[in-house]
């Protein structure tokens, strides 16, 4: 299983940006994105289940990031809307082989490498 993260960068607050996570080798029941900012935990950002049929969203990013897959090519999407400064973070993608929907990091079987998001002011 091979988890492909790119997209991220420099921006100034307000801006956009999209992350991609191309990922091969296996057939997954959740995806979702999470983020870690320098001396803090990892911390949920958002899931969804393989079908698209329900999303999480951690209660800072709800309205501004989405989350999507393409189904033509097993890419994963995080779209960030109005990025703020406290969103700056290295973002990691994760997938789940089995099971639901869920927030907790441990539940992952497979992650990408992070993508540095870095939002000035």
């Amino acid at each position: 299983v091979q988890l492909q993260v790119s997209g991220g960068g420099l921006v100034q607050a307000g801006d956009s940006l999209r992350l991609s996570c191309l990922a091969s080798g296996s057939t997954f029941s959740v995806m979702g994105w999470f983020r870690q900012a320098p001396g803090k935990e990892r911390e949920f950002v958002a899931s969804m289940d393989w079908r698209g049929s329900r999303k999480l969203y951690s209660e800072s990013v709800k309205g501004r990031f989405t989350i999507s897959r393409d189904n033509r090519d097993n890419t994963i999407y995080l779209r960030m809307n109005s990025l703020k400064p406290e969103d700056t973070a290295v973002y990691y993608c994760a997938v789940r082989r089995r099971g639901s929907i869920t927030t907790s990091d441990r539940e992952y079987d497979y992650w990408g490498q992070g993508t540095q998001v870095t939002v000035s002011s």
